[in-house]
């Protein structure tokens, strides 16, 4: 499996890249077939949040499955086995909804989401730039994997925009997507309506189902 280790405001010592490549094993462990590793260290600059200056994102291709995982904590390494620790959960319910699917019950074809590139130098220098422009991260065009980041002015907050090209999928999918990647909602072209949807936790199992369109397309329909 390939290992790729980078870092944002921060630099990667040796040290953490070797802590990296032994810990890896719990990842091919359970996933034989994983293919690609992505670690991504981002340094938080604020002193007020000292107990999470440090996160780690881990993102695993296993053929067409990518699985998501971040945490973040006062140092790199306790935030790397707390990503781990999540990541791990959620490739051995990958695996073990594929058992089922080979007894015969039916489940969902993770959308594959490419391959995820290291950012350049030049990327991420650029990502630290701020042009005091929010318009900024949502007026350029993206292609396919591509990302832009700004920050807003003087203060912390950070915008930052991804292009993901997926296929239409069902809700019971995005329900699925949603779980491997560890996040509170999936935004999905669904399948049946053909409109941007949004599924969320709401409580315990129970969620919820967010759809957009315009007033022209909803009187078209009626």
């Amino acid at each position: 499996m390939e290992i790729v280790v980078t870092g944002r405001h921060t630099q990667i010592k040796q040290r953490f890249r070797d802590v990296v490549e032994s810990k890896m094993n719990r990842v091919t462990a359970i996933a034989p077939d994983a293919q690609r590793a992505q670690i991504v260290v981002t340094h938080e600059g604020n002193p007020s949040r000292a107990d999470s200056a440090k996160r780690v994102e881990i993102t695993v291709i296993a053929g067409r499955t990518v699985v998501r995982a971040e945490a973040s904590s006062a140092d790199e390494y306790s935030a790397l086995d707390l990503a781990l620790d999540k990541l791990t959960l959620r490739l051995r319910r990958t695996r073990d909804r594929r058992k089922d699917h080979r007894r015969g019950y039916t489940t969902m074809e993770p959308v594959d989401l490419g391959a995820v590139e290291p950012e350049t130098a030049e990327e991420e220098a650029a990502a630290e730039e701020p042009n005091n422009s929010p318009q900024a991260a949502v007026a350029s065009d993206l292609g396919p994997g591509e990302s832009v980041e700004v920050q807003v002015g003087d203060t912390p907050i950070v915008i930052r925009r991804k292009l993901h090209i997926a296929e239409p999928m069902t809700i019971d999918e995005a329900l699925y997507e949603m779980e491997l990647i560890g996040h509170d909602f999936f935004l999905f072209v669904n399948k049946e309506t053909n409109r941007p949807s949004v599924v969320y936790h709401r409580h315990g199992w129970s969620y919820g189902v967010f759809e957009i369109d315009t007033p022209e397309n909803v009187a078209k329909t009626k």
